[in-house]
């Protein structure tokens, strides 16, 4: 008798524990605002990769082409874009012919713009850039291909009193037309005369997006455009008041012009402000001259062929 006294109890212990268990339960899934099927699907996001999201501007990822052990003779390939790549392009042409004997490399350099559109009609099979593809360049099918890395340089003649450097916000004022006087930057007067490349330009296209942070050139009467995306003209035009820009590879060498520092920066310097990359673009798919040409311009011979160049 005494043991089913004991074991009475223990059983409307065990009653009452599992009822209070499971309205915690039933509260917690129904009325704590958390469901059975709310927990699965936080579990499956989190065992889940994100989605990676891109701005459409730049290709998700660069192909690469292989150096070909031999490139049939009679074999043509048609360049044709940046004035910032001409050296780069001549220095592939030679390394690549002297390889593989006859081939032809036949080059122009019309401006980025032009290239990509000689290459979109079918006139050209590379086109040379120094900016970044669009969006709606891309979707025509376009890919590019980086081959260097180049620096913006700010140039004045030679001839031009002015010796200082120019801080970044300065370099803006002065090409968007907000200080035309060299007046207010150093201590000779006299106008600025900003010295433009056409919009066909990809230096001019980068420098707008790098420099300018995607503000407007000026268009004021101290502003000239060249006609043609060519640099020996420009620099010549800069006289003892203008300032321009060009790719550092082409004025490096020259006699005539001085580059001017940013922040103290020279284009020589690793943390130069006005970076870029320049590249090849080729229209999918490649032809099996673009794949062969590309393929030596990526490898240890190409490489070497463009640091030559520079």
């Amino acid at each position: 008798m005494s043991q089913k006294n004991e074991t009475l109890p223990l059983i409307l212990a065990l009653v009452i524990t599992l009822g209070i268990l499971g309205a915690g339960f039933w509260w917690f899934t129904n009325k704590g605002g958390v469901s059975l099927g709310d927990l699965k699907e936080e579990q499956s996001n989190e065992n889940s990769p994100s989605t990676p999201q891109t701005n459409g501007s730049v290709n998700s990822s660069t192909p690469k082409f292989s150096l070909p052990a031999t490139v049939p003779a009679g074999t043509t390939i048609r360049i044709n874009g940046s004035t910032s790549m001409v050296k780069i392009n001549q220095g592939l042409k030679n390394s690549f012919e002297q390889q593989f004997s006859g081939t032809t490399v036949q080059t122009q350099a019309q401006g980025t713009g032009n290239g990509i559109n000689a290459v979109s009609g079918g006139s050209a099979d590379i086109a040379a850039i120094s900016r970044p593809l669009t969006l709606d360049e891309e979707n025509q099918g376009l890919v590019a291909v980086s081959v260097a890395q180049d620096a913006i340089a700010l140039v004045v003649g030679v001839q031009n009193p002015f010796r200082r450097g120019l801080k970044q916000q300065q370099v803006i004022d002065i090409f968007t037309g907000k200080i035309t006087n060299w007046s207010e930057i150093s201590g000779q007067t006299g106008t600025i005369r900003v010295i433009n490349r056409p919009d066909v330009s990809g230096t001019h296209q980068a420098f707008k997006e790098l420099v300018l942070k995607g503000a407007n050139f000026g268009n004021g009467s101290n502003f000239e455009t060249m006609d043609r995306d060519a640099t020996t003209p420009l620099l010549r035009a800069l006289g003892t008041g203008g300032i321009g820009y060009a790719t550092y590879a082409q004025v490096a060498s020259q006699q005539t012009v001085r580059t001017v520092a940013v922040d103290g920066l020279t284009p020589e310097a690793p943390n130069y402000p006005y970076q870029r990359t320049l590249a090849y673009v080729y229209k999918e798919p490649a032809s099996p001259a673009v794949q062969a040409f590309l393929g030596f311009a990526s490898s240890s011979e190409g490489q070497r062929a463009i640091a030559d160049s520079q």
